[in-house]
């Protein structure tokens, strides 16, 4: 993919998501259909979504209202282990959701830092985190590709059903790299193709934003992220996911191409 149509690629992401956030401000986020998104403009449908991607009850009560917009694919932090006094980083961190859920686990002596390219995300997560006073949470706008953050200085980098809507995975895997400390581990969930995608999906702008075109298959990701530099590397599809990706474009029969997988390594 050339220089143009990466950026083409981004700025069609971007306009997406940040017609995702500017619906959900205004209660209507499943108005948008070009996302990685089952969201209701109900916060119990939200609620239902979450609960289906592996998060608990207490997940769901223990964030901002408006936080959970229903966006992502798996739970990252259930892989995460994530200690007291840790610094993360949530790749694409949209409303702010999974960062909060990590400063919750990471405590006052902890840090996270979400990072989105959307200004209208982080717009919504800064709000978020104002309204909550949580102090141990930062949102900064910057592409994943090139992280606004300090090389080797992150314990772990989480992420939601981000990394595929990238148009360049390797940078994401060495920057990501870039910034972890020695040991430091990444906890993933992302979509992947469980087979070659037709043409028809791989062209299609709609399903690049909803998570589908973009996947990459096990293979792919595991050379990616070993040309990086990582270590101990973990894929694992989850194929009941099928049932929550059909939602995201019915009748269009993704759910028969990605599936969600949880995706480990350490540097």
């Amino acid at each position: 993919m050339d220089i143009k149509q990466a950026d083409d690629v981004r700025n069609q992401v971007r306009d997406s998501y940040s017609k995702v956030a500017e619906a959900n401000n205004d209660g209507d986020c499943c108005g948008v259909a070009t996302s990685c998104c089952g969201v209701s403009d109900d916060e119990k449908i939200n609620q239902l979504i979450s609960t289906r991607l592996g998060y608990s009850e207490s997940d769901l009560t223990s964030v901002p209202e408006g936080a959970d917009m229903g966006l992502g694919c798996g739970n990252p932090k259930a892989l995460a282990a994530l200690q007291e006094g840790e610094i993360v980083v949530d790749l694409g961190s949209g409303g702010g959701f999974d960062a909060f859920l990590a400063a919750n686990e990471v405590g006052k002596t902890g840090k996270v830092i979400g990072v989105d390219m959307t200004p209208e995300m982080i717009t919504k997560a800064r709000n978020n985190a104002l309204k909550a006073n949580y102090e141990n949470v930062e949102f900064r706008l910057g592409e994943i590709e090139h992280l606004p953050v300090a090389d080797n200085s992150v314990d772990t980098i989480i992420s939601n059903c981000v990394i595929n809507l990238s148009p360049d995975k390797q940078q994401v895997f060495n920057d990501a790299y870039r910034i972890l400390k020695s040991g430091g581990r990444l906890a993933i969930s992302d979509v992947v193709s469980s087979t070659e995608l037709p043409d028809e999906i791989k062209n299609d702008n709609q399903l690049y934003s909803a998570c589908v075109s973009g996947a990459s298959s096990i293979n792919n990701l595991q050379e990616m992220m070993q040309e990086a530099g990582f270590k101990n590397i973990k894929i694992e599809p989850k194929d009941d996911s099928r049932d929550f990706i059909k939602d995201w474009a019915p009748g269009s029969n993704i759910e028969d191409y990605v599936v969600s997988a949880n995706i480990q390594a350490t540097k």
